[in-house]
């Protein structure tokens, strides 16, 4: 697969309801309709506005009640909790769209370490390298 290719398709084949509902915005539309084989459209049948996903991430936000954000921070946000999660760089790469096992530098542009890690780290180095040995009778 060659670089930033995901595994599900670019454009995705439309399932019966997602058909089914723009064929009426079709019939509803009349001779309105533009019909240019949008698969993703407006209720005329033309492309959609690209300030569309911007204005539902804003109400999103909003309606969340969290902080505002970009909607490409969200992509940094997801890779960073995968991260934490512990998924596998492959799986990452997967979900992502990345370039699988090449995308080291892609990887460090959107995954952040936390305090929080680096602690956790931190403190199992220090348990491996400064737990005491165990004696004879905490072994038995």
């Amino acid at each position: 697969m060659a670089g930033g290719e995901r595994t599900a398709p670019r454009r995705p084949r439309p399932g019966r309801q997602h058909q089914e509902a723009q064929e009426r915005e079709r019939i509803a539309a009349g001779t309105d309709w533009e019909g240019k084989g949008y698969v993703f459209a407006s209720p005329i049948g033309g492309p959609l506005s690209p300030n569309t996903d911007f204005h539902t991430w804003k109400r999103l936000l909003r309606d969340a009640g969290v902080r505002n954000g970009r909607l490409h921070d969200a992509r940094h946000t997801a890779a960073t909790v995968l991260l934490i999660l512990g998924v596998p760089d492959v799986v990452i790469d997967s979900i992502m769209g990345w370039e699988p096992g090449g995308a080291a530098r892609t990887r460090a542009r959107y995954m952040h370490v936390t305090g929080t890690m680096l602690r956790k780290v931190a403190q199992q180095v220090g348990d491996a390298l400064w737990e005491l040995p165990k004696t004879d009778s905490e072994t038995n």
